[in-house]
């Protein structure tokens, strides 16, 4: 990491609950997740799905899938000759979006399960897309390197990455600093923080595509689509954790 790079990371908040805390959460408020939480951002992680431009016949996963929302969109674009992915660590989680998919007759075209996205149960060079909504700014920050590893090693050569998270690159405000306030005193509870999302993914070796900067309540967010560069002949892929 470039040392400019640590200092911002150096400026991101920790998440100090632990794995099984944040399951238990998420599993808690699975119930209602749908109709609270969840639609705070479903504008912007429909516009980050939107850049992406999942087409039909493509081999897609979302990386932290809530409730389905983008899940089920993500199914009716792949049409019948593509396929869907959707892991989550929250079972509750789970249990919604099938519910979700089965209500719309979609269940055919995705397929879930719960994992951990610091080691991805798929074989390298798979996804035409990868695709995260308010997903990296809940991992610890010794975390997001791994994640976007895992992220590049199933992406195909030239697969497209998207991402629509809560930043710290458009600046300072009384709204950021009171969200990280909240962060701090109920870390638990309130999980995620800004980070800065574009340098992460620059660091991981994704070029940047396009990077769109956003408000979500005041609060700053950035939706970005990243590639997978093609590699050169003969570069070797990292054995599968």
């Amino acid at each position: 990491m470039k040392r400019g790079s640590e200092s911002k990371a150096a400026g991101i908040l920790p998440v100090p609950r632990t794995k099984k805390e944040a399951k238990q959460a998420y599993n808690s408020i699975s119930r209602y997740y749908g109709y609270t939480t969840g639609p705070l951002g479903r504008k912007y992680s429909e516009m980050a799905l939107q850049r992406l431009s999942i087409a039909e016949g493509e081999t897609v996963l979302e990386i932290g899938f809530g409730t389905g929302h983008c899940l089920k969109l993500m199914a009716e674009l792949v049409g019948g000759r593509g396929k869907v992915y959707g892991i989550d660590m929250s079972s509750g989680m789970i249990e919604k979006t099938k519910t979700r998919l089965e209500k719309a007759g979609l269940t055919g075209r995705a397929e879930l399960c719960c994992a951990d996205a610091t080691c991805l149960p798929f074989d390298d060079n798979v996804f035409d897309a990868v695709f995260m909504s308010f997903v990296l700014e809940v991992m610890d920050t010794p975390e997001i390197p791994g994640v976007l590893e895992e992220t590049k090693r199933v992406l195909k050569p030239g697969g497209r990455l998207g991402v629509a998270s809560m930043s710290k690159e458009n600046g300072e405000s009384i709204f950021l600093r009171v969200y990280e306030w909240i962060h701090n005193r109920w870390p638990k509870y309130v999980g995620s923080r800004p980070i800065y999302a574009g340098q992460a993914l620059i660091d991981a070796g994704f070029p940047i595509k396009c990077k769109e900067k956003v408000r979500i309540f005041r609060l700053p967010a950035e939706i970005i689509v990243a590639v997978k560069a093609v590699p050169a002949k003969g570069d070797l892929h990292r054995p599968h954790c």
